[in-house]
């Protein structure tokens, strides 16, 4: 594996990766090493449009407009990507299995034709490590909660995040070697330790 890997952070709304993803590129700057970090929708400022589009409440896309405008903002990214890939620590908040997740596992998209569309846009890119965030139904929804605007994802009923969550089990199942589960239900203080040895093993 590249000591300047790609690492994506996954999981469902309110699992804490936002939270982990933030908490490691404020490690990453204190050990003076290089990284770009992005999110899915979004990155720049073609895919923040994109993003403002996909999560406004007024929307009301049909799963595949849905599908395309997520893979037309990582459309907008593949360059900065391509840019630092493998000259620095590359943090992604959501990615390719994101996508797989949400829109084959859980609104149903055929996923071979998200797995085309990924190649074709990815190329050489490859994905080194995941660390996959895991919520249950309280800790999740009293997160939401606590939000002081929620978007259009944020509103669906928990028998899609069930979905969604199950996809990304699956999806770590097939390369547990690169993927880290971790259990945002337990203390924050130890899922920390628990990200940050993982990274300064990634990338020392």
């Amino acid at each position: 594996m590249s000591k300047k890997p790609i690492i994506v952070f996954e999981g469902i709304e309110g699992s804490g990766k936002s939270h982990h993803i933030s908490n490691v590129s404020k490690h990453l700057k204190k050990k003076g090493i290089k990284y770009i970090k992005i999110r899915e929708p979004g990155g720049n400022l073609n895919s923040e449009k994109i993003r403002r589009l996909i999560l406004n409440n007024k929307s009301d896309f049909n799963k595949n407009t849905d599908l395309l405008l997520y893979l037309a903002a990582r459309s907008e990214n593949i360059n900065i990507i391509n840019n630092s890939y493998k000259k620095m620590v590359i943090l992604i908040d959501r990615f390719t299995d994101s996508t797989i997740a949400y829109q084959h596992f859980g609104m149903g998209v055929d996923i071979n034709i998200i797995k085309i569309i990924n190649k074709f846009l990815l190329k050489k890119i490859k994905v080194d490590f995941t660390f996959l965030n895991l919520v249950n139904k309280k800790n999740l929804y009293s997160r939401l909660k606590k939000r002081k605007s929620l978007n259009r994802y944020d509103k669906f009923d928990m028998s899609f995040y069930n979905k969604v969550q199950k996809g990304f089990i699956e999806l770590s199942n097939v390369n547990k070697k690169t993927y880290q589960l971790v259990d945002s239900n337990l203390d924050i203080k130890k899922n920390e330790q628990l990200v940050l040895s993982t990274i300064d093993r990634l990338v020392k």
